[in-house]
């Protein structure tokens, strides 16, 4: 199962063929118009991304206050940040610790927390992972990279229109005294998806 995005040698997915003829045909009955579409997707791509995300789990690691108001009513916690629209009103989190790793999935569609995520990933809405993952998590985490002690407990969440989930991750050791700034670049999307732990100092991030 591809994760780290689209192997561009496969033929575009069903899905993906419909979204493009009904885009062509919006755009050619002068319904949409092409440069508001790119604006739609410029927006999501770069202004809205995991890095909206990656200060939310940075603040979370530095700020104890913050992440008690995290955990007491996410969504209201997040908009001290700005960060506020659709896909974003329900949004709870769930800490990764030594003994728990949370993963991420939406078994009925892709329901995902766009405001603080941006895009989600073409492997999330795939019916592989929405099946698999509930059913072989370990399994699946495997192919990630990401893999867990025996009694290490996994639990998933099942994202929906009313709840949508954000993975804190385990703040990586060797990172005391780190400030935010150089903490957010060891937070990845996949790993508030859960399906991958924070970059490691090792990486080279931070300092």
């Amino acid at each position: 199962m591809p994760h780290d995005g689209h192997d561009h040698t496969d033929p575009p997915g069903e899905t993906e063929l419909r979204v493009k003829a009904l885009e062509s045909l919006l755009v050619e009955k002068g319904l949409v118009d092409p440069a508001a579409l790119d604006a739609v997707i410029d927006t999501y791509e770069y202004k809205v991304g995991p890095h909206r995300g990656a200060k939310v789990v940075a603040r979370a690691w530095t700020d104890p206050d913050f992440l008690e108001r995290l955990r007491a009513d996410a969504s209201e916690a997040i908009r001290e940040f700005g960060y506020e629209g659709r896909q974003g009103e329900h949004v709870e989190v769930v800490e990764n610790t030594a003994d728990v790793h949370n993963l991420v999935v939406c078994t009925l569609c892709s329901c995902y927390p766009w405001t603080v995520l941006g895009l989600p990933p073409v492997w999330y809405k795939s019916a592989p992972y929405r099946s698999r993952a509930v059913i072989e998590p370990r399994a699946v985490l495997k192919e990630f990279g990401t893999e867990l002690e025996d009694d290490v407990e996994v639990r998933v969440w099942d994202s929906t229109s009313e709840m949508r989930y954000l993975v804190i991750p385990e703040r990586p050791d060797g990172t005391d005294g780190w400030p935010a700034d150089d903490l957010e670049k060891l937070v990845t999307r996949n790993s508030m998806i859960g399906v991958e732990k924070a970059k490691s100092p090792d990486d080279g991030e931070g300092s």
